[in-house]
């Protein structure tokens, strides 16, 4: 029975550092989370400091995770990190894009292909809500941008068909993205379509306008 001690005692070893790892992961989890929120925020708001600074230490964080669950590759790859990497992903394609600076890619990122394709999924959300923010103001060529960027990656993500147990459920994010971008398209539509009619309008009062002139003269 003595060599049976030494075996739970090798085991309850193994569950303390295993713990230890995964509470931390968590931890890590919910700051990277936040500081990818913030990093979102201050790219909206035109804050490349603010934007910077929190992408810089969600990159840390993600690292940090990366490299401290080497040995845990079941933790890894646990619901609650890739949510986690996923939202990394997001806020650094969003900031990306909105920025017109390169695509970051998976390897850069260090980050899992289903999970980098999640997080760009999610991405189409923040360029719509970037486009109707554009909109206020009128039609643009940002907006025209940033719409194209929407379909660019709605064009690449409906390629990816593969079981979703490869993708991490891709397919339903494929679809929510197909649903954003064809209401974003149709809100452009809209748009464009009552700045052209104001036009006439204007265009039409000053032909009037000059007709009246002219006829008193």
């Amino acid at each position: 029975m003595h060599k049976l001690e030494e075996i739970a005692e090798r085991i309850r070893t193994s569950f303390d550092a295993r713990t230890a790892a995964r509470d931390q992961a968590l931890a890590r989890a919910r700051r990277l989370t936040r500081h990818c929120a913030l990093a979102i925020r201050a790219a909206h708001r035109s804050e490349p400091t603010a934007m910077n600074d929190n992408l810089s230490e969600a990159r840390r964080l993600a690292k940090a995770m990366r490299t401290d669950l080497e040995s845990y590759p079941d933790l890894f790859y646990a619901g609650y990190t890739q949510d986690a990497l996923k939202e990394f992903a997001e806020a650094s394609i969003v900031c990306a894009l909105l920025n017109e600076q390169p695509l970051p890619t998976p390897e850069e990122l260090g980050i899992p292909h289903a999970t980098y394709l999640n997080g760009l999924a999610e991405a189409v959300g923040e360029l719509r809500r970037r486009i109707l923010d554009l909109l206020r103001d009128g039609y643009s060529r940002e907006v025209e941008r940033l719409l194209q960027h929407m379909d660019e990656i709605y064009a690449v993500l409906v390629t990816m068909d593969y079981p979703d147990a490869v993708t991490n459920g891709l397919r339903r994010q494929t679809d929510i993205a197909r649903s954003i971008l064809e209401r974003t398209r149709g809100d452009v539509t809209v748009s464009l379509r009552g700045e052209q009619l104001e036009h006439a309008i204007v265009g039409l009062l000053e032909h009037l306008k000059t007709s009246e002139t002219n006829t008193s003269a």
